[in-house]
């Protein structure tokens, strides 16, 4: 029973982020009539306020937005890009934070930097590890080196998820410190959905953690390998 119950909490601690980030998201995701301008027209305007021209506005794919550094440009899902909902005025505004964060080369935008490529390529080691467990058994024909390796693979992950974490701070200052004052201040949204609008940005902060957390999940048929 001790072993179920330790199994569930650690589900629900790897599920339910990333299952608060989708149903805030999806809660308001609904056009508003009195919205002067979509995800992508706000974009493009903040763009313009703070200076910053030679950032672009790019559609991307569903469920698909960031800023890219490299090409310096703000990319949005097609729901963003279009949309007049309070989470495509969030999330747009959201991403041009970070714009502001790069273009302005704030200390807090080296974190990415720093931490998101390691945990990429740990996440692709992991995953490398995991997929060549089998091999490893055929060669070497020691069936202990098949979970050690299992659980490399997973320990791995685990790590790719604390480097996630470590870039907490630059998504909360994208979301809290530029993306919250902005919508205040600037009067793009109704006092009426400030409070929809702090959760909507609070999940934007924490959307990398929450897909990360459901990466090791998604390994599910290697943990009961190991078992």
């Amino acid at each position: 029973m001790i072993y179920l119950i330790i199994a569930l909490l650690l589900l629900a601690l790897i599920c339910l982020p990333h299952l608060w980030v989708k149903h805030v998201m999806k809660r308001h995701h609904g056009n508003l009539e009195k919205m002067p301008g979509s995800g992508s027209e706000l974009a493009i305007h903040l763009l313009k306020e703070y200076k910053l021209d030679s950032v672009k506005v790019e559609q991307s794919s569903q469920d698909d937005n960031h800023y890219s550094p490299a090409e310096n440009a703000v990319r949005l899902s097609p729901d963003i890009y279009n949309g007049k909902s309070l989470t495509a005025v969030a999330v747009a505004t959201h991403e041009v934070g970070h714009a502001i964060q790069f273009n302005r080369e704030e200390p807090v935008s080296l974190l990415r930097k720093k931490y998101l490529g390691k945990a990429h390529r740990l996440q692709q080691v992991g995953i490398f590890v995991l997929m060549a467990m089998p091999l490893f058994t055929i060669l070497f024909k020691v069936p202990h080196l098949s979970v050690l390796t299992a659980i490399v693979g997973i320990l791995t992950m685990l790590i790719s998820v604390l480097m996630y974490v470590a870039i907490l701070p630059e998504e909360y200052d994208a979301s809290f410190n530029k993306a919250l004052p902005i919508l205040e201040k600037g009067g793009y949204v109704p006092k009426m959905y400030m409070p929809a609008i702090r959760q909507i940005l609070k999940a934007c902060a924490l959307t990398y953690v929450a897909a990360a957390l459901i990466d090791i999940l998604r390994l599910w048929r290697w943990i009961r390998f190991i078992r």
